[in-house]
């Protein structure tokens, strides 16, 4: 039987420039991305791959955020967690940890030089049940649902949010957490004649997505969705959504 390890590591070894090649996509169920969107993603990918040797510096400086959004999962041991636009692992350890022994966490990224130094750390740790996939997180699909998924400065610089938010809904089992860490402009008060320039920065920085917007894509997606706590002026912020359970 192939795992989701073992098929993420056979997708990496062939040419997944393109979102359709991702592991375990489900291309039937899903709308062919545009030119637009193809491009964004693939100015994320060559964005990402670059800063994937200095990713250290906001690992120490988020820290204290990451912490406090995976505690907020409430995370089980046994329980199945998907890591959605994982970077380099930075919250691998944690999850681990939570989910224990008998858990799984499966992390995945698009940009290949992430996915590597993601591997890495896995292999350096000997984590027999964390998976790290390269995939386009709005096609990717897995055999088993999830408990909880954490995305952590990822959602905003996806190039279609609305979509990236529904597929981690469809991917986790009802009533399950997603809690999700990321930056926006200034929300209010006078500091946001700065906005115009935080926009600059972001898009330079990170290739952000400025046409989307991050918690109305999880407010319309998620029946139950709360910004529990802010940062920065309110420029970076903690939300944490569950997922619709069935109908009684």
């Amino acid at each position: 039987m192939t795992t989701d390890a073992e098929a993420g590591r056979e997708s990496s070894d062939r040419d997944t420039s393109s979102p359709g090649d991702s592991v375990g996509v489900d291309a039937t169920d899903r709308s062919e991305p545009d030119g637009a969107y193809e491009a964004h993603l693939e100015r994320s990918r060559r964005k990402w791959d670059r800063w994937s040797d200095w990713y250290g510096m906001s690992e120490r400086d988020f820290e204290p955020m990451r912490e406090d959004a995976i505690d907020r999962l409430e995370i089980e041991p046994g329980d199945r967690v998907l890591d959605v636009g994982c970077g380099p692992g930075v919250n691998l350890a944690l999850l681990r940890e939570a989910v224990g022994p008998t858990g799984g966490v499966v992390a995945v990224d698009y940009s290949p030089e992430m996915v590597a130094k993601a591997r890495e750390r896995v292999d350096e740790h000997g984590w027999e049940n964390v998976e790290v996939v390269r995939a386009d997180a709005t096609r990717v699909a897995f055999d088993e649902p999830f408990d909880a998924a954490i995305a952590s400065l990822s959602l905003s610089v996806m190039p279609d949010v609305r979509r990236a938010v529904e597929n981690v809904h469809r991917l986790l089992v009802p009533g399950a957490p997603l809690v999700v860490f990321d930056v926006r402009p200034f929300p209010s008060g006078p500091a946001r004649v700065l906005n115009p320039l935080v926009w600059r920065f972001l898009r330079w920085c990170a290739n952000w997505n400025p046409d989307d917007d991050v918690l109305e894509a999880l407010r319309a997606t998620f029946p139950e969705c709360e910004v529990f706590e802010t940062y920065t002026a309110g420029t970076t912020y903690t939300a944490l959504c569950r997922a619709a359970e069935p109908p009684s």
